[in-house]
């Protein structure tokens, strides 16, 4: 997928998910006033704190997707990650606020005097629940098309708000049944679920600020593709990094020691030009080219002699 595609991709998703947001805090602000729940006031001032997240996404997709310049050569991508890291931030403080408000209650046995909702407020809950899980379907689906860290991190904003409204509900059942200390328990879950996704975010995020290689299937896959190339003898040696939400890779191959220059360029072209075609996370791929002999191989630079080592080595490698 072209750069510009993504970027179009996770702008419309971002802004889509904004203007629900926005709908979705008025409708529950409104509810919990008319409704008398405390409960789901707090949940629109979190949806609304969805809103601003997204404002981040925004910001580090447009600036993630600026051309390379002179002090950046290598693109701007890992702005996206700066973008996922803030987000990842904000979502650990929600569980928190979540969990800390849940124990605090518990504590000082406020949730026992607690006024009692009524039907509004609890519909208005269902309706939130529904609506933010379709926004983090929506969104996550997005995220895993352009391979966005940033969009990832909005979609379990997302889910955090809806799990945040399935707390809101159990609040306002429970109390309307005369057990208003499961809204207690429920926000303690929800809250560990939510730190969950926030720690899995924060590190999927510094994994690709860190030049941290791809997942062993795509750089086997990797491996298998530039082997199948006609002139390639060998395929010594694929080192991966992730930048951003791309992939860069260098390749070592082994050609026919006996080609001239313009040969061994053709076929080191014909295998850059093939994986950026086959691969589109791959931003670049460097490909350098080893002179390959029946009876040797240099691995790391050792020269390896034996048919055994040989043998050992290519399967090594595969």
């Amino acid at each position: 997928m072209k750069e510009n595609n993504i970027e179009k991709i996770a702008i419309k998703t971002a802004i889509v998910t904004i203007v629900l947001n926005a709908v979705l805090t008025a409708f529950k602000f409104i509810a919990g006033f008319l409704g008398n729940s405390l409960a789901m006031i707090s949940d629109a001032i979190h949806s609304a704190s969805d809103v601003f997240s997204t404002v981040i996404v925004i910001i580090g997709i447009k600036i993630a997707a600026k051309a390379a310049d002179k002090n950046h050569e290598f693109g701007h991508e890992r702005y996206e990650c700066v973008a996922a890291i803030l987000l990842a931030v904000l979502l650990f403080a929600t569980g928190c606020g979540i969990g800390y408000s849940g124990i605090i209650k518990i504590v000082d046995g406020s949730y026992k005097t607690a006024e009692l909702p009524d039907y509004l407020a609890m519909s208005a809950a269902i309706v939130s629940i529904v609506v933010k899980e379709a926004m983090f379907w929506y969104t996550w689906a997005a995220a895993k098309k352009t391979n966005s860290g940033a969009l990832k991190a909005d979609a379990w904003h997302h889910r955090s708000d809806a799990l945040s409204s399935v707390g809101s509900l159990i609040g306002i059942v429970g109390a309307m049944c005369g057990v208003p200390v499961l809204d207690c328990v429920a926000a303690i879950a929800i809250c560990l679920l939510i730190l969950k996704a926030a720690i899995s975010i924060f590190i999927d995020s510094v994994n690709k600020m860190t030049d941290k290689a791809c997942d062993p299937e795509t750089e086997r896959a990797l491996t298998e593709f530039i082997a199948s190339f006609e002139g390639v003898k060998r395929v010594d040696s694929v080192m991966t990094r992730l930048f951003g939400n791309r992939i860069y890779v260098i390749a070592e191959i082994a050609c026919d020691e006996k080609l001239i220059l313009g040969e061994a360029h053709t076929i080191a072209e014909t295998v850059h030009d093939g994986v950026e075609e086959r691969f589109p996370l791959v931003k670049h791929v460097t490909v350098h080219v080893n002179p390959y002999t029946e009876d040797k191989i240099d691995c790391d630079n050792e020269t390896v002699k034996t048919e055994e080592d040989k043998k050992d080595y290519e399967e090594e490698i595969k």
